[in-house]
C-alpha cells in the first residue's frame, strides 16, 4: 500500500513528568486546509482500494433490495390525529402522517417530509415534542449529521412554521408546559471550531411563544461555580411540575422540582449529589413516582410527596429484583421491562404497585414502546430479535390482550437462520453472554466468516435488535456473535461501574474471551475473524487490536475514541470521565490510560490486522481527529501486506440521521472489505442466490 504521506509536528505533552509525542495533533483542526487535503487524499486512496473489490457493487445491490421494504413506526396520539413515521423503503429519512383519531388509517396523509429539507438527505428530523392540546409542534432539525440543532415551530392544522428557528441547541429535548411555550438545552457556541471545541456548560431555557430567542429565560445552568455538562428539563404530563436533572457525566444526575402551578415558587432538591441515576416517571397530584438506582443497582421505583421529597422520605413502590428495571408509564398502569439475560420480560402494575399480569411476548427478544398517555384505552408495543424483523403489536391495557398491527414484508426469512445465547467465562472468571446468529444447517469447521460485534461501556445494552446489514451478513454465511460485555447495563450499576476507568481492561478481556470462545467451539478462527465496534465500541476494537495484533483478520473502528488521552479537550467529551476517568486525574489514571490508549500502543514492526476505519467529517460526538490520528499513525508502522485505510464519510456525523444512500454504499464496502480480507476473491459459495443473480 502506498498510502498518502502525512507530515509530522514536534508537538509534546507532559503528564507527571512524562513527556508524550503527539506528532499528528495537527490533524486535530477540522477547519485547516491542510486537514482537508489529508481527508481528500486519504479517501482517494482508500476507494481506490475498494474499488478493485468484484463483488461490492454486488453487495450493494442486495443491500438496496433487501433495504426496498415499508418500514411504520408505532402510532401516537397528539391532540386529534394520530401520527406514525413511514419509510417507503429506500428514502433517507422517515416521513411522518397522520390521520383523524378513531378514522380509517388508509386516510392517513403526508405531515411532515424531512426528505425535503435538502436534496442530498444530509439535513435531518431531530426529535419533535407537540404541545399539550396537539395545536403546535416543536422539531429539531441536524445538517450533516452535527449534534447541533435548530429547532422550527409549526402551527400543526396549517402545517405552516410560525415563528424564527431557534438555533445553536445541542443535546436537548423539547418539553411544552401547556401550549404557551417550552423549555430545551443548550450551550453558548463555542468561540473555535463548532465541530470540535470543548462544550461544558448545558443551560436549560424557557421560550415563550411569540417571543425572539434572545428574549428566551434561563432557568438553570451558567454558574461558573458548578458547571453541568448537560441539564435536561421536562415537564409533567399534568402541567403541574418542572423537573431540572442536572449531570457532570454521563452517569449520575442531580435533581430539582418546581411547582409550576405556583408561580413564584422555587427550585426544591430531591437529590443534591450526583451518586445515582434517578429521574421522576410519574406523579398523581403531588405525589411522586421515581425510577432510581440509589442503594439499588438493578433499580426500583419510590413514591414520595412533593412537599419533602428527599431520599430519607422515599417509600418502595416496585423494590428492586435481581434483573435490570427499565419502566414506563401509560393508560393509567406501570408497565416494568426486566432485562432477564440482555432479553426483555414485561409486567403490568396498578397504581397501589398490584401486579396485574406478565405480558406474553411473541418469543425471546427485545420489546418496547409501552408508553403512552394516562387517559388512552391501548398502546403499541414492539418486539424484534437478530432475526426477527421488528413487529408493531396493539395492546389493550385494560384485558392484557396484543394483536399484530404491523409485520415488515420483507425478503429475509428468520425461518432459515438460528439465535443462541451462550455463556463463556473471562479471564478473571466472570460469566459473560453471548448471542450468536447465523444460518440453520451451519457447518462448524473454524471457517466461517464471523463478526464479533461489542460496546461495553456507558451503561448501555446490548439486547437483540434486528438489523439490515446484519441480515446481509448472514446470507452470506456469516455468523454473528455479540457478547454483553461489562461496562455495559445488562446487569445493572455493578456490572456497568466494572468495567469503568481503573476496571475498564475488564471490557477489553471479556471481547478477546468471546474470541477464544468462539475459536474453541470451531465457530471460527482468527483468519475468519472480523472485530466491529462504533463510537465507544470503536474503543474497545482498537484497544483489543493493540493489545492482541494477531487475534483477528479483520478490524472495523467506526468513529471511536481512540486517544485516550485527550478526548476530554474535545467537545462534550469531558462528560465521559466517569467511565474513563482523564489523563489529568492523577498519576495512576494517566498511566492506565496510556497504557491501553489505542493511538498511544501501536508499535513499530507489528503486523496489524486488515483495518478500515469509519468516521464523518461532521461527528461532533466523537471528533474525526481520533480516526485520523489513529489512521496515520497505523500507517506509518503497520508492516506487512494488510491494509491500513480510512474511510471518511462527508456531511456526516456519528451515525444518527445519515441518509439511506449513504448507509447502503457504506456496508457495502465494510462488507466487501471484509470478506475480500479474508481471501474471498468471490462471494462465499454458500451465499444466498439472490445475492449471486
Amino acid at each position: 500500500m502506498n498510502y498518502p504521506k502525512t507530515k509530522t509536528v514536534d508537538t509534546v505533552d507532559t503528564y507527571f513528568n512524562v513527556k508524550v509525542k503527539d506528532p499528528y495533533r495537527w490533524l486535530e483542526d477540522d477547519r485547516s486546509e491542510d486537514t482537508k487535503a489529508w481527508v481528500k487524499a486519504q479517501n482517494r486512496t482508500t476507494f481506490s482500494y475498494l474499488d478493485n473489490i468484484s463483488y461490492r457493487e454486488a453487495l450493494k445491490e442486495r443491500l438496496t433490495k433487501l433495504w426496498n421494504y415499508e418500514k411504520i413506526g408505532a402510532p401516537f396520539k397528539e391532540g386529534e390525529y394520530t401520527y406514525y413515521y413511514k419509510n417507503d423503503g429506500l428514502q433517507n429519512q422517515y416521513v411522518i402522517y397522520r390521520h383523524n383519531t378513531g378514522k380509517d388509517p388508509t386516510t392517513a396523509t403526508l405531515f411532515l417530509d424531512p426528505n425535503t429539507f435538502s436534496e442530498d438527505g444530509t439535513i435531518s428530523l431531530g426529535g419533535i415534542s407537540f404541545s399539550k392540546d396537539g395545536s403546535k409542534l416543536a422539531y429539531s432539525i441536524s445538517e450533516g449529521g452535527s449534534d447541533w440543532r435548530k429547532i422550527l415551530i409549526m402551527d400543526t392544522e396549517s402545517k405552516e412554521i410560525i415563528e424564527d428557528t431557534l438555533v445553536d441547541i445541542k443535546f436537548s429535548g423539547m418539553s411544552w408546559y401547556k401550549n404557551e411555550g417550552f423549555y430545551y438545552s443548550s450551550y453558548d457556541k463555542p468561540k473555535g471550531s463548532e465541530l470540535s471545541s470543548k462544550t461544558d456548560q448545558h443551560k436549560v431555557y424557557y421560550h415563550k411563544l411569540g417571543t425572539s430567542q434572545k428574549e428566551d429565560h434561563l432557568v438553570y445552568g451558567g454558574s461558573l461555580a458548578e458547571k453541568h455538562r448537560y441539564i435536561y428539563a421536562t415537564v409533567t404530563e399534568d402541567n403541574r411540575y418542572l423537573i431540572i436533572s442536572p449531570r457532570i457525566s454521563t452517569s449520575g444526575n442531580k435533581l430539582f422540582i418546581k411547582d409550576l402551578s405556583k408561580p413564584k415558587s422555587k427550585l426544591v432538591s430531591i437529590l443534591n449529589h450526583t451518586e445515582s441515576d434517578t429521574y421522576i416517571i410519574e406523579n398523581e397530584r403531588s405525589k411522586l413516582y421515581l425510577v432510581t438506582n440509589l442503594n439499588a443497582p438493578n433499580k426500583k421505583i419510590v413514591t414520595v410527596d412533593a412537599s419533602n421529597p428527599t431520599p430519607d422520605n422515599w417509600v418502595d413502590f416496585i423494590p428492586e429484583t435481581e434483573n435490570v428495571l427499565n419502566p414506563s408509564t401509560g393508560g393509567g398502569y406501570f408497565f416494568t421491562e426486566y432485562m432477564v439475560d440482555a432479553v426483555s420480560k414485561i409486567l403490568q402494575y396498578d397504581y397501589t404497585g398490584k401486579l396485574i399480569r406478565e405480558i406474553k411476548l411473541p418469543g425471546t427478544g427485545s420489546a418496547g414502546g409501552f408508553t403512552t398517555k394516562k387517559v388512552e384505552t391501548e398502546l403499541y408495543y414492539s418486539f424484534t430479535n437478530y432475526k426477527t424483523p421488528g413487529n408493531i403489536f396493539k395492546y389493550n391495557i385494560k384485558n392484557g390482550s396484543s394483536q399484530l398491527y404491523s409485520k415488515p414484508n420483507i425478503d429475509f426469512n428468520p425461518e432459515d437462520y438460528e439465535s443462541n445465547q451462550v455463556f463463556y467465562t473471562s479471564k478473571d472468571g466472570t460469566k459473560i453472554p453471548m448471542i450468536i446468529t447465523h444460518k440453520k444447517g451451519l457447518e462448524l469447521n473454524s471457517k466461517n466468516p464471523t463478526i464479533l460485534y461489542g460496546y461495553g461501556g456507558f451503561n448501555i445494552s446490548l439486547t437483540p435488535n434486528f438489523s439490515i446489514t446484519n441480515a446481509i451478513w448472514m446470507e452470506q454465511g456469516g455468523i454473528l456473535a455479540v457478547p454483553n460485555l461489562r461496562g455495559g447495563g445488562e446487569y445493572g450499576k455493578a456490572w456497568h461501574d466494572a468495567g469503568t476507568k481503573l476496571k475498564k481492561q475488564n471490557v477489553f478481556d471479556d471481547f478477546i474471551a468471546a474470541t477464544e470462545y468462539l475459536f474453541e467451539k470451531k465457530y471460527t478462527s482468527s483468519e475468519y475473524l472480523a472485530l466491529r465496534g462504533g463510537s465507544n465500541g470503536g474503543l474497545l476494537v482498537g484497544a483489543t487490536m493493540t493489545q492482541r495484533p494477531n487475534l483477528a483478520k479483520v478490524v472495523l473502528p467506526a468513529v471511536g475514541v481512540l486517544d485516550m488521552l485527550r478526548y476530554h479537550t474535545f467537545t462534550a467529551g469531558a462528560g465521559w470521565a466517569y467511565d474513563y476517568g482523564t489523563a489529568e486525574d492523577n498519576k495512576e489514571m494517566f498511566e492506565y490510560l496510556k497504557g491501553y490508549s489505542p493511538l498511544h500502543n501501536i508499535e513499530t514492526g507489528v503486523v496489524y490486522p486488515a483495518t478500515l476505519i469509519t468516521t464523518g467529517d461532521h461527528d461532533d460526538r466523537v471528533v474525526p481527529a481520533h480516526s485520523f490520528k489513529f489512521a496515520a499513525e497505523l500507517q506509518s508502522k503497520q508492516i506487512g501486506n494488510n491494509p491500513t485505510l480510512i474511510r471518511i464519510e462527508t456531511d456526516a456525523g456519528h451515525g444518527a440521521g445519515t441518509p439511506v444512500n449513504k448507509t447502503i454504499q457504506q456496508y457495502a464496502d465494510i462488507f466487501g472489505f471484509t470478506l475480500y480480507n479474508m481471501g474471498f476473491e468471490v462471494l462465499p459459495s454458500i451465499a444466498n442466490d439472490k445475492l449471486k443473480e
